[in-house]
């Protein structure tokens, strides 16, 4: 039998949004830094670790394994699994806190953890733009960790998010996506200009968009997005003199030959476009549109639609090179338009 410590020592965080087997792996590495778990310790079974945790057993096993592959457990056939190695233990232990899950949002997960490896343990939360969520899991969270990768998005009471952040060792911050007003003292980093993005990838495809008469931005009145955005595109338009619209409900919305529409939300897209095709309006020719934040999907959406989007790949990247690196620095990753073919075959470009 498994020493009872050891199973005392393992606990999940329903809250978290990282995976079960990999929380599981973390918790046992933190035990073993803090000397609940020690060196030759046999652990708890699959079976018990699936019972007292309410997991898959399956789960269980990919936790062992996945720690085994790191060199840190061994395992006995008829014994099961025990600690083999203390010495490589990951010193890195990372409080990551997204406002959303979003396909685009999964690019930096992806990109981050794998720039990590196996230097660092995650724990992933998810707050879904809800400040007293974001509040709740920061506060019980502080001091736990080396790094705090944030990024701040709120629905509504998100002026007092600084606040929350504030409390962080600045040190150990780093403001992921958005660089938030009130935030003092020297941290990390990794952001987009909003204001002038939006501006500047509009600029780059002013001889198309010269052929619409009206620029309409969706942008809901309950929306996460920075209202900075708004800013950005009102002084494109004010710029280079086009009509324009902040349109806040596209489903009510008149939608005409000649107007180019900007959406934010996935959802805004779908309804654009079902009501564009149903008056018969070509897609890329009587009626553009250009959607923020590139996926794989809207590749392939009528042909390709034309996209607003940074780099997300890039900011994964950046923000655990700053970790690895130790290094503290803001860091700005642009926007770019990415404008499909304008060909018979492919004509859905803006």
């Amino acid at each position: 039998m498994s020493k009872p410590s050891a199973l005392n020592a393992i606990h999940l965080d329903d809250h978290s949004a990282t995976p079960k087997y990999q929380q599981l792996a973390n918790c046992i590495v933190e035990s073993i830094q803090t000397g609940k778990i020690k060196k030759d310790e046999l652990l708890p079974s699959l079976n018990e670790l699936s019972f007292n945790l309410e997991i898959a057993r399956d789960t269980a096993e990919k936790g062992y394994k996945h720690l085994k592959s790191m060199g840190i457990l061994g395992s006995i056939p008829g014994k099961g699994y025990f600690v083999k190695n203390t010495e490589t233990i990951q010193p890195l232990k990372i409080f990551l806190l997204f406002n959303k899950l979003s396909a685009h949002k999964k690019i930096i997960y992806d990109a981050f953890v794998k720039k990590l490896s196996d230097k660092a343990a995650i724990d992933f939360y998810v707050y879904n733009n809800d400040f007293s969520l974001f509040k709740k899991l920061l506060t019980r969270k502080l001091g736990e960790y080396n790094y705090y990768v944030i990024i701040p998005h709120f629905m509504e009471g998100g002026e007092k998010a600084h606040e929350v952040i504030n409390a962080i060792d600045k040190s150990k911050l780093i403001l992921l996506d958005k660089v938030l007003p009130g935030v003092n003292g020297n941290y990390g980093a990794v952001y987009e200009n909003f204001e002038k993005d939006i501006y500047l990838s509009l600029e780059q495809s002013l001889t198309r968009l010269s052929n619409y008469h009206t620029l309409k931005l969706i942008f809901p009145e309950q929306s996460y997005f920075p209202i900075e955005i708004v800013k950005g595109f009102k002084d494109f338009c004010n710029q280079y003199a086009f009509n324009y619209k902040v349109v806040h409900d596209i489903e009510l919305e008149v939608i005409s030959k000649g107007e180019v529409y900007i959406n934010l939300m996935e959802n805004d897209l779908v309804t654009l476009i079902e009501r564009g095709l149903a008056q018969n309006l070509i897609i890329g020719k009587d009626l553009g549109v250009i959607s923020y934040n590139e996926t794989p999907l809207k590749k392939i959406i009528l042909n390709g639609i034309s996209t607003i989007s940074t780099d997300f790949e890039l900011m994964g990247e950046k923000v655990a090179s700053m970790i690895l690196e130790k290094r503290i620095a803001h860091e700005e990753v642009p926007f770019s338009l990415n404008s499909a073919p304008f060909t018979l075959k492919g004509k859905y470009f803006i």
